[in-house]
């Protein structure tokens, strides 16, 4: 059973990611996106263990961090419902654009 699954704009987040990083490094690029990868899987343990954010979103998501990416998913989804994988320093305004894009 999978415990958890991407919506198809977070799939690609994690994909450039791992493409931007791997530009310098290749090792950094795996490490960082097991990062995101075993933070997503203690969340499925743990689904409430996130925070909300309602200055981004009024939709009942959580959100975690696993390195500089903030992680929005669906708590009550089953299995976990991964939105987005975003990049901390862009603007909360881009952020907030990015989850009404993936409604």
């Amino acid at each position: 059973m999978t415990r958890y699954d991407f919506h198809p704009e977070a799939a690609l987040d994690l994909e450039e990611i791992w493409d931007f990083t791997a530009e310098y490094d290749l090792d950094t690029a795996d490490r960082v996106v097991t990062d995101i990868l075993a933070a997503i899987d203690r969340l499925v343990v743990f689904p409430r263990q996130g925070h909300r954010r309602p200055d981004l979103t009024s939709r009942p998501l959580r959100f975690t961090v696993a390195r500089e990416y903030p992680i929005a998913y669906a708590p009550d989804e089953q299995p976990l419902w991964v939105i987005a994988v975003m990049h901390g320093r862009r603007s909360p305004r881009v952020l907030a654009a990015i989850l009404r894009g993936t409604e």
